[in-house]
């Protein structure tokens, strides 16, 4: 035992001096005072000191040190004071020393093994709790007491380890106590089963207020805030009153139930009882806020706190970021560094988040090398998803493939962003790939995540089939009624020509929120149906739904679809004053899309002259694209150069530019802008066509000849052209805007990537079965009502 003090020779002595000086000033004490023997107060004075010294003890070293002065004093072989040293060496995070000084208890009762129990819940090493416990019972012959079960509950990392336990305290007829019953009750409800949590708490004897805590934490982790607030009207009936653990439960419940009644309410008790400065409850408070989008109420409470954590730094900062205003949020951050609290991971997946928000890739790299120095990415995955999520939103698919490769452990969530990253930067073949990988790791599970990732990249490619293989595993998994995934399959299904199925889908999926509804308006409005899709606008109001920004987005969408000025304008004005939606630049981009598309040009631009915000280049781009519709060669020259100011870099504006000079025989004009984008080093992005047969996608380019069907797709085209020709078919070469020869026009149009799917799926499919093209770039007359 003596080698746990730590002997100090030559130069190293004097670091140790400071905390020698202090321990043997204490033992100087205790022993002086232990000599005062003669009167009545010796034995509480030796308590007194004793407990001064273990509460001296603020690190491994001075517990080692006051352990080896309870050696040689002889008091090790007190029984509670080397159970206290096992409770201390946990307390300061070694374990290791705990057992040892166990170990050497010669004779252990139900307190000593209890503590060893506890120490190693609380060190978080389960593992060993649970063997500890197996060992007290079966070679101490002592009698476990209602101290020793809750940490062994609490230690059960299984359902069966949890079902023996609960076998073991009805045999010893613990399972009425209010602290046991209580752990049965946290048991169960952790893993799932908070049916039978709630049966062991109807039949509980007695309930304190930890009692009701549980079982409302119960249904709060489960997500069924509904029955925690029912459960907090029966604990009020029976005259218990709300503590800080209930109010914060209670709080997280309603957040998630967006319950911002109940919320508030519970805020109001809190006030009044005050609770309101409590430093837990103030962070669920600001949690509860964020969740509602209440950003005003969350700011005051964080200002108001005499008391702040880094947990009130970090709620505050994801209020910011989740509520799209990543300025104040980064603000938020250097304000904590300033007062010199360290950031911890968390902090630093919002910061990832916000950094991804205002497109700042220079700040980005250095918290991914800030992450690296730290060596974040061992101790949790969400940083490192969060990592792989912010190059994504960059634009930076490589690097976040780079980062997703080198994480030390990938959970499913790891997969998901990733999908969701290629198919967000419009490489859908890619997110379907990675998505072939996860499913080669049978560890990895998918969930409705995987699900709302893969479905648009399906979608953006036409993979109706795959999709549909996709669906059949949702119904499988009973994820079909996620209003999430079922949008995403409304979505899908619509984008593949199959707006019966969307809506039929959309009529089985839950529409309380305004998400499936955007969906299947926005599916309407891209097929042309315009006066349906403000029927659907209608209907949603009437089951009393409340449309969100993203509701008008779709709409004005719609109305620009179809021609739809006026019925436009109307709602763009509802919006605002009905439903005080601020008009955001998408916003504004509809409306110059739904003008100028009509042919009002002129009223488009002075629309935008009078816009309260700068325009950015999906304005302007629409105001473009409505000048080449109709050939405005002057209005268009406008638009461009105010595009190249706010967007130098997107090819396809100088694509349009170019093909307004085309259409109106300018060849100069055409040379010169592109010649402007050869300069900047900018190439147009290639048509291609895409077809589904058998399961396997095939894409096309003009001209493609890589084809293993090469020459039977080309003669199936001259067999075609031929027979179009016999009845009447004339080229219509003003779709080709390239100044060359009729012969050279015709052959251009001939092996256009759309024309070679189509091809390709005529030989390759039954006869009278419906084929599918998809198209990443969009010309001549469609159903959309050449809306693209």
């Amino acid at each position: 035992m003596f080698s746990l003090v730590p002997t100090c020779k030559g130069r190293h002595v004097s670091k140790f001096l400071p905390s020698l000086r202090l321990c043997c000033q204490l033992f100087s004490v205790a022993t002086n005072t232990l000599q005062f023997s003669s009167d009545g107060f010796a034995n509480e004075n030796k308590n007194d000191d004793i407990d001064l010294l273990f509460q001296s003890c603020t690190n491994v070293h001075h517990a080692k040190q006051l352990h080896a002065f309870l050696v040689v004093s002889g008091k090790v072989q007190n029984i509670f004071l080397s159970a206290r040293l096992v409770n201390r060496y946990a307390y300061l995070g070694d374990v290791s020393f705990s057992r040892i000084t166990f170990d050497l208890i010669p004779r252990k009762d139900v307190y000593t093994w209890n503590s060893m129990v506890s120490a190693y819940v609380r060190s978080g090493r389960f593992r060993e709790a649970i063997d500890c416990f197996s060992q007290f019972l079966l070679t101490s012959g002592l009698r476990p007491d209602f101290y020793t079960f809750p940490p062994v509950l609490k230690a059960c990392q299984n359902l069966v380890d949890g079902k023996k336990i609960h076998c073991q305290i009805l045999k010893l007829g613990f399972v009425w106590d209010v602290f046991v019953a209580a752990s049965l009750v946290h048991l169960y409800s952790r893993f799932g089963f908070v049916g039978v949590a709630r049966r062991l708490f109807d039949e509980m004897p007695i309930r304190d207020v930890g009692s009701w805590n549980a079982m409302i934490s119960g249904f709060c982790q489960n997500g069924n805030a509904a029955d925690a607030l029912d459960v907090l009207i029966e604990m009020r009936s029976e005259g218990v009153k709300m503590d800080r653990v209930t109010a914060t439960s209670l709080l997280t419940a309603c957040a998630q139930s967006g319950d911002i009644l109940s919320g508030m309410l519970i805020h109001l008790y809190v006030i009044k009882h005050g609770l309101d400065f409590d430093l837990l409850i103030c962070n669920a408070l600001i949690n509860m806020y964020s969740k509602f989008g209440s950003l005003g109420h969350a700011r005051r409470i964080f200002d108001q706190m005499d008391i702040k954590d880094l947990v009130s730094w970090n709620s505050i900062i994801a209020t910011y970021e989740q509520n799209d205003d990543p300025m104040t949020a980064l603000g938020l951050f250097y304000s904590m560094q300033l007062l010199g609290i360290q950031p911890d991971f968390l902090t630093l997946v919002s910061l990832a988040s916000i950094l991804a928000q205002l497109s700042d890739a220079a700040k980005s790299r250095s918290v991914h090398g800030f992450i690296l120095r730290r060596d974040f990415f061992v101790q949790d995955v969400v940083i490192g998803n969060a990592v792989v999520d912010m190059y994504a939103k960059l634009g930076a698919i490589y690097s976040a493939s780079t980062v997703f490769e080198g994480l030390p452990i990938k959970d499913v969530i790891s997969w998901n962003t990733l999908i969701t990253g290629y198919a967000q930067n419009g490489l859908a073949s890619e997110a379907i790939e990675v998505y072939r990988m996860m499913q080669e790791y049978k560890e990895i599970i998918p969930n409705h995540g995987t699900w709302v990732s893969i479905l648009p990249a399906y979608t953006s490619v036409g993979a109706l089939q795959q999709g549909m293989k996709i669906h059949g595993r949702v119904i499988k998994n009973c994820l079909d009624l996620d209003v999430f995934v079922g949008t995403c399959l409304i979505d899908m299904y619509a984008k593949c020509g199959r707006l019966d199925d969307a809506l039929l889908l959309f009529s089985q999926v839950p529409r309380k929120s305004a998400i499936p509804w955007n969906a299947v308006i926005s599916s309407h409005g891209v097929h042309g149906h315009g006066e349906k899709a403000l029927k659907l606008f209608k209907d949603m109001l009437d089951e009393g739904v409340k449309p969100d920004h993203v509701t008008f987005v779709s709409l004005l969408s719609a109305c620009s679809h179809s021609g739809l000025v006026d019925e436009g304008q109307l709602y763009f004005h509802m919006m605002q004053e009905q439903y005080r939606i601020k008009p955001s630049l998408k916003h504004y981009g509809c409306m110059v899309d739904l003008l100028g598309r009509a042919g009002h040009l002129n009223k488009a631009y002075s629309f935008i002259d009078n816009m309260p915000v700068r325009p950015d280049a999906s304005v302007w781009g629409a105001l473009l694209g409505a000048c080449r519709i109709h050939g405005n060669v002057d209005l268009g020259r406008i638009a461009s150069e105010r595009l190249f100011e706010v967007d130098s870099e997107n090819v396809g504006y100088y694509v349009l530019l170019s093909n307004i000079y085309a259409n109106s025989g300018k060849w100069e004009g055409v040379e010169k802008v592109r010649s402007l984008a050869r300069n900047r080093g900018l190439s147009k992005t290639p048509g291609w066509s895409s077809i589904e047969v058998n399961n396997n996608v095939d894409v096309f380019y003009t001209a493609n000849q890589s084809h293993p069907k090469c020459q039977e797709i080309y003669q199936k085209l001259s067999d075609l052209t031929a027979k179009m020709k016999s009845l009447g078919y004339v080229p219509d070469f003003s779709f080709v805007l390239q100044d060359v020869e009729d012969d050279e026009k015709e052959h251009i149009l001939n092996s256009h990537s759309e024309r070679l799917a189509i091809a390709f799926g005529l030989i390759s499919t039954p006869p009278k079965t419906p084929i599918r093209i998809f198209k990443n770039l969009r010309d001549g007359a469609c159903s959309c009502g050449d809306y693209w």
